[in-house]
């Protein structure tokens, strides 16, 4: 399959750094005086980067995206230097990527005529693995974050909240879909519940009764601009993310049903098949259509 992913000429930019607030998955950071995609994994080529660069120097290049290589991508960062090396292997350990990291430290440590100390490397990454990570790019709503890590919290006010309002079972962040990434770890082998907007304000009990056990990722057929990109996602999340399931919610207007035609398209181009269920809910929240493809 084809992929969008960044390109820099290193010779325009300068390393001004405008670029870097704009890439949500802090895919982006400015090292030894220029901006460095420290992540390709994470970069979703959408491309918000691009128009606050006033040199130019970013581009969106779309080429044959093969499975994603750790070691392909660690074998193309060593030149650039040990301050962009210990960037990307702190990403993939602020990101979940663990799998990868290993796969990483273990090539690292093998490899033989390299032009810097790993140690000094690998000793940065130990010790960051005990700070704060903050996010180095883009809007922190905007970082993928697991939360299956934060149930069964012990906070006795959480607790009693919980208690009282229901409990949610969004298990992953970002849930728009142009902001989620089909690399992210947490998609990897799940069940996606794919809903248009309004489905959660138009059925009772949503969370416990169709988003129980899923990953979500909301989006507007009719309202949301690039669907072209929506169409690429849900194929990565096919092909690269090798996901379980898909559960198509759609409400019963016609403009909602554009949703499942993105689906359609993304499962006709996929490598992989995927079950596919198809759900319609009418206005008042009754589930007027149920099937699966």
């Amino acid at each position: 399959m084809k992929r969008e992913i960044i390109h820099i000429d290193e010779e325009k930019c300068d390393g001004c750094g405008l670029c870097i607030p704009n890439c949500h998955e802090g895919a982006l950071q400015v090292i030894d005086g220029k901006a460095r995609l420290v992540s390709e994994l994470m970069c979703d080529g959408l491309g918000a980067c691009i128009g606050h660069c006033p040199q130019d120097a970013l581009t969106i290049e779309t080429r044959e995206a093969e499975s994603y290589n750790e070691i392909a991508v660690i074998k193309e960062i060593i030149p650039k230097g040990k301050n962009t090396l210990s960037a990307h292997l702190r990403h993939l350990q602020d990101h979940g990527e663990h799998d990868y990291l290993k796969q990483a430290i273990k090539f690292l440590k093998t490899s033989e005529n390299l032009p810097f100390d790993i140690s000094d490397v690998l000793n940065e990454v130990h010790q960051s693995e005990h700070k704060h990570t903050h996010h180095h790019g883009g809007c922190p709503g905007s970082m993928p974050v697991d939360l299956g890590t934060r149930k069964g919290t012990t906070n006795p006010m959480i607790r009693e909240e919980k208690a009282e309002f229901g409990n949610s079972e969004l298990s992953q962040w970002p849930v728009q879909m142009h902001l989620i990434n089909p690399a992210a770890a947490y998609f990897r082998g799940q069940d996606i519940l794919i809903a248009a907007d309004c489905v959660a304000y138009a059925t009772g009990n949503f969370h416990q009764r169709f988003l129980k056990g899923k990953k979500l990722v909301i989006a507007c057929p009719k309202l949301d601009q690039g669907l072209e990109s929506y169409i690429e996602k849900f194929q990565r999340l096919i092909d690269e993310a090798e996901i379980n399931t898909i559960t198509v919610m759609m409400m019963e207007v016609p403009c909602c049903q554009g949703m499942m035609k993105l689906v359609e398209l993304a499962v006709q181009q996929a490598s992989r098949k995927v079950p596919v269920k198809a759900m319609v809910v009418g206005v008042g929240g009754e589930i007027l259509k149920e099937e699966w493809q």
